[in-house]
């Protein structure tokens, strides 16, 4: 399964599905991180926590825990 915390710098995915429970799948799919949306992975941090992407013409910062959540193609 490809997630969204193992998108490389630079890449462009769309999102497969959320998964997921209750409150948290809920604010992730209200951040704009939908079904056959378009993503492009801008930075990671050093850590590696939290990622920067670009979704729907607004930047995001996404916590590992949150992106591991996000299938994508």
């Amino acid at each position: 399964m490809n997630t969204l915390r193992n998108a490389k710098v630079g890449e462009d995915v769309t999102v497969i599905r959320v998964d997921g429970e209750g409150a948290v799948r809920r604010r992730i799919m209200d951040m704009g991180l939908t079904k056959g949306t378009p993503v492009h992975v801008r930075k990671v941090a050093p850590l590696g926590d939290p990622i920067e992407i670009t979704v729907r013409g607004y930047e995001l910062s996404i916590r590992k825990a949150d992106a591991e959540m996000v299938e994508v193609e």
